[in-house]
């Protein structure tokens, strides 16, 4: 007698390295480098669980050669944006496999730079940099299973690993205070984090999805969370990370009608300044200019930050 149930089930095959190469009859060569990781589920693959029934079950190297063979044969435009690229497999699966419900498929990315030499781009030599990785993950489901007539798709995107600081124009003033607060208040102060940034997009059909312009949204959300770090004088004066974390959704919101809502996860690297008196130095508050790093503990400050409903009519 059983006495247990698969609640849910999903398997597939994770860390797919594939690289596609464009090249243009002028020499000039583009370049995608992702990890793919891509995963199907269904209500007929639970015998494979309870029964080891395999006879449904698309063997995980067959996934693999999939987003090899998509690679090759989609439309450059298809591949060379990860979250197109996520789409077309998902949506290739589900329309492949009738016994297929759900596919998930995670698109990862650690973009190549293109080389500079006196101020020009290299038309096919790149380099890594330590920037941001760029990811996405799509998820394809059929409306009325077994047929594949219907699906719908939600796609959510983003970075993480993107490191900044600035030396000064930060605050944190007028926090609650009672027994157990030992802090100052500080009026400026060195700010560095890790931004961990990802959206999710308004489209639920592929055609609505396949108009989006992907890459923009990406840029933009990038631009937005550096700038509103740098040079918005909301984030400055009796401010805090909260106040910083929520202009930089903001702006992305307002500036990309395709992004429903938007999340952020900014733990607070701390540099604090070392205290030199001992050794008859100043080096505290207006004085400072010596730091000494702080792993851990770090301060975490996360939100997400969604679009205002519409009022009715």
């Amino acid at each position: 007698m059983e006495t247990s149930i698969v609640k849910s089930q999903a398997y597939g095959k994770d860390r797919v390295r594939v690289v596609r190469v464009v090249r243009h009859a002028d020499g000039w060569q583009e370049i995608a480098d992702y990890w793919v990781c891509c995963l199907l589920s269904g209500a007929q693959f639970e015998a494979s669980y309870t029964k080891g029934d395999n006879r449904l079950v698309v063997a995980t190297d067959s996934q693999k050669n999939a987003v090899y063979y998509l690679a090759k044969t989609l439309p450059a435009d298809k591949v060379m944006v990860p979250e197109a690229f996520a789409v077309e497999i998902a949506a290739f699966m589900v329309n492949k496999y009738a016994h297929v419900t759900t596919c998930r498929v995670k698109v990862t990315t650690k973009p190549w730079a293109r080389m500079q030499f006196s101020g020009r781009s290299h038309p096919h030599a790149f380099c890594r940099e330590g920037r941001e990785t760029r990811w996405t993950e799509a998820v394809v489901t059929k409306t009325s299973p077994p047929s594949a007539a219907s699906v719908t798709v939600s796609l959510t995107s983003g970075f993480y690993d993107l490191e900044v600081l600035k030396t000064t124009n930060s605050a944190f003033v007028d926090f609650w205070r009672d027994e157990l607060t030992t802090l100052p208040d500080m009026p400026d102060r060195m700010l560095s984090t890790k931004v961990l940034c990802q959206w999710a997009y308004v489209a639920k059909t592929l055609d609505a999805l396949r108009g989006t312009d992907f890459d923009a949204v990406y840029a933009g959300a990038k631009r937005n969370t550096l700038d509103a770090l740098a040079n918005d004088p909301r984030a400055w004066v009796h401010a805090s990370v909260q106040t910083t974390l929520y202009i930089m959704a903001d702006r992305t919101i307002n500036d990309f009608a395709a992004v429903d809502d938007i999340y952020y996860a900014l733990p607070n690297i701390h540099y604090f300044p070392f205290d030199l008196s001992p050794f008859g130095l100043k080096n505290l508050r207006t004085d400072a200019e010596v730091y000494m790093p702080i792993a851990d503990p770090s301060g975490y400050i996360t939100a997400t930050v969604s679009r205002a409903p519409q009022g009715k009519l």
